[in-house]
C-alpha cells in the first residue's frame, strides 16, 4: 500500500534487509569475540561481548520499527467511498 508517497511494503522490505546487514555483522563480532577469548585477549573479548549486545539491540529496533509501519499505513490510508 502506498502512503504519502511511500510504499509499506517497499519500506518494510529495506527494513528486512538492514536486519539481514545486521544479523551477518553480528555473526563476525560473535566469531570474533571467540578468537578473542581463545587467545587471551579478555578486554577485546569484552568489547566484542559488548558489540553483540549492541547488535542485539538494533535488531529488536528494526522489528519494532517493521511492526510500526504496518500499523502507521493503515491509520494513514486514504479511503475512498462511494457516496
Amino acid at each position: 500500500m502506498c502512503t504519502n508517497g511511500v510504499n509499506a511494503s517497499q519500506f518494510k522490505t529495506n527494513l528486512e534487509q538492514i536486519d539481514e546487514a545486521v544479523a551477518l555483522l553480528r555473526r563476525w563480532t560473535h566469531r570474533s569475540f571467540h578468537a578473542a577469548e581463545d587467545s587471551g585477549s579478555l578486554r577485546t573479548a569484552a568489547k566484542l561481548k559488548d558489540a553483540q549486545g549492541l547488535l542485539d539491540d538494533v535488531r529488536g529496533l528494526l522489528d519494532e520499527a517493521a511492526e510500526l509501519i504496518e500499523k502507521e499505513s493503515a491509520e494513514n490510508s486514504v479511503r475512498v467511498e462511494l457516496v
